[in-house]
């Protein structure tokens, strides 16, 4: 059996010198700040914990990044942010000789990406390019798409900043840049020779190593990108169920998608978080219970302590490979904690 939720020593502000943030649901919804970010971001610096911004969205620049930060509170420069298109553009340039040209199947921030890597973005196969980069745009075309689909059928390198299939948008879902990745491969008839963004490990690595980090800490809201991406690059990670993944999400999750710690919020980052273990009636943490019994999880209350503890039943009871069923009324009570209360 195992559990992937431990006690950390100290608040985790404490243990950590770097938090490598996630943006779209873990500090922002959209265009609005997720409420208490900016002051508890501002707190955490104040505590010592340096922040680094990490995006899979290939499509604005760091400055652009940076710039939609401060303007909702949280003061950022482009330094501070690290983006996927960046981490495409760094592998591009491991393989390529300075100078090289890449077609870009994308926006002006995987453009000025390449561009800073001493490669040189083109917008045609017929510039003879050595590779192919693609990101998502919001304006990205069919002829770009095209020009795209031609470079590949002559076997170029084709490296993308992500594979997220679905983009959430004000108005909705919309198609992701995974979607388009999964249209040039239908065309093509092969995949990417390399993903760069969450939750593959080069773009959390890239900002680890930018940010000389030593003890860095992967916080995010989504266990499919934000999450896997910390178990793929061997970095502890903290869940916030401020965004796309919530309890139901959490108690389902396999190996590969568990967090280190979870909490409602980024006030999770001031905390220190116990650790669930067994006993003979189950698991505990803390002041929270919680069993599988009968195939049906259990718990005692809500709060923090108890979604923990339940994590840890339903994650051994799974790792077993016994299903586990959580009733309407254990999941509304677990999910108290996502509201946090």
């Amino acid at each position: 059996m195992s559990s992937w939720l431990c006690a950390s020593p100290g608040p985790l502000v404490e243990v950590h010198d770097v938090a490598l943030l996630d943006l779209d649901g873990t500090v922002h919804r959209g265009g609005v700040a997720v409420p208490g970010a900016p002051a508890l971001l501002a707190a955490a610096r104040h505590r010592g914990l340096r922040l680094s911004f990490v995006t899979n969205n290939a499509s604005r620049t760091p400055a652009d990044v940076a710039g939609q930060l401060t303007a909702l509170g949280v003061a950022a420069t482009a330094a501070d942010v690290v983006t996927a298109a960046q981490a495409a553009a760094g592998l591009l340039a491991e393989r390529l000789a300075v100078g090289s040209r890449v077609l870009v199947v994308g926006g002006d921030g995987l453009r000025a990406a390449v561009a800073e890597e001493g490669l040189v973005p083109v917008r045609s196969a017929a510039d003879e390019p050595a590779a192919v980069v693609q990101g998502w745009s919001p304006d990205l075309a069919w002829a770009s798409l095209a020009e795209g689909a031609y470079a590949l059928a002559a076997g170029l390198p084709w490296v993308v900043s992500n594979t997220d299939r679905t983009l959430p948008t004000a108005r909705g879902i919309a198609p992701g840049n995974g979607s388009f990745v999964d249209l040039l491969a239908a065309t093509v008839g092969r995949r990417p020779d390399a993903v760069a963004g969450k939750p593959q490990p080069p773009l959390l690595l890239r900002a680890a190593a930018r940010t000389a980090a030593v003890h860095p800490l992967v916080v995010g809201d989504r266990l499919d990108t934000d999450i896997e991406g910390a178990v793929a690059s061997g970095m502890p990670s903290l869940l916030v169920l401020t965004g796309v993944s919530g309890v139901a999400d959490l108690l389902a999750a396999g190996p590969a998608q568990r967090p280190t710690y979870v909490a409602a919020d980024l006030s999770g980052l001031f905390e220190r978080h116990d650790g669930p273990v067994v006993d003979r009636d189950g698991w505990v943490c803390d002041e929270g219970r919680a069993r599988v019994h009968e195939g049906r999880l259990d718990v005692d209350r809500a709060g923090p302590d108890a979604l923990r503890a339940a994590c840890a039943a339903a994650w051994s009871a799974q790792d077993a490979g016994h299903p586990v069923e959580v009733p309407p009324g254990v999941l509304a009570l677990l999910a108290m904690t996502r509201r946090g209360r």
